[in-house]
């Protein structure tokens, strides 16, 4: 199968990163959320990446011109009859995934791959709600996704081997890394990476050290490029706090229970970065929040 047209629902972060990455590799895409000013602030978000890849010297600003041109946005599932690949980028929440699944299989093409960027979901579980299930993959891009070379690429034990080849083939042409994963709650990354935050989390907030300093322990003495609080504040508050009670629900282990302190910041609106303020205050100029 051959890939030329992309459908990407969801206009958040995610799914204008996606976007982006995909208008970069040279595919017509289009993004889709089930209201006009969702997708055109995806569309200012748009821009604005490749602006930023013009300033890396990634494209030039001709290419970005034209590469405007392989942009639409719409706001009527409907539209994805046209594309060979369909990536759900919508929050992850199962019953909001759960709907679109079920709409996915009146409106997409039969031949279309479907491939959800959940981090912690079960790709088979979605992939039941669809009249294809074979055709249904796991794409998991990291946040910002025109920085993270990452793709994992999850496999369920019906996901045909066509669909996992056409899947690494478009992987590769973005000029990204992919690695296979057989289904398994929160895949690899998500699986060593989110339960390092929690604990860090729970850290803070036993006030064995500050959030500073916890971020200065893991940078300085195993060599992270960027602190676990001041990542969980890049990912989301909330969406740390949904994979852990993933984690939780799949394994049936308070091994992962999820953090109290994510809780607590979520009532209070802190939820990181696209917030303004969670472990530490972006408001300004990054500065750590006192507990």
């Amino acid at each position: 199968m051959q890939i030329k047209n992309v459908s990407v629902i969801g206009a958040g972060v995610m799914g204008s990163g996606i976007a982006t990455v995909c208008l970069i590799g040279g595919f017509n895409v289009r993004i889709i959320d089930i209201a006009e000013e969702f997708v055109q602030k995806a569309r200012v978000k748009i821009e604005k990446n490749l602006l930023k890849s013009v300033e890396k010297e990634v494209i030039t600003d001709q290419k970005r011109i034209e590469i405007l041109k392989n942009l639409t946005t719409s706001t009527d599932f409907i539209t994805v009859a046209d594309s060979e690949l369909i990536i759900e980028a919508v929050s992850e929440n199962f019953d909001v995934k759960k709907s679109l699944f079920s709409q996915l299989s009146e409106k997409a093409s039969p031949d279309a791959i479907i491939a959800s960027n959940t981090s912690a979901l079960k790709i088979s579980e979605l992939a039941g709600l669809y009249t294809k299930p074979e055709k249904v993959i796991g794409m998991h891009f990291f946040n910002p996704p025109v920085v993270m070379k990452l793709i994992e690429l999850i496999k369920t034990e019906k996901t045909s081997n066509e669909v996992f080849d056409t899947a690494k083939e478009f992987t590769l042409a973005l000029g990204k890394e992919p690695v296979e994963v057989m289904e398994s709650p929160g895949f690899v990354v998500n699986r060593i990476l989110i339960p390092m935050i929690n604990e860090a989390a729970i850290l803070f907030s036993d006030r064995v050290s500050s959030a500073e300093d916890i971020d200065k322990a893991m940078m300085f003495g195993a060599n992270h490029p960027i602190g676990p609080l001041a990542l969980a504040d890049m990912i989301g508050i909330d969406v740390c706090y949904s994979i852990m009670q993933t984690l939780q629900r799949e394994f049936g282990s308070d091994k992962y229970a999820p953090a109290p302190v994510f809780q607590r910041m979520i009532t209070d609106g802190k939820l990181g970065k696209k917030s303004g303020i969670g472990f530490y205050d972006y408001t300004e100029t990054k500065q750590p929040v006192v507990s």
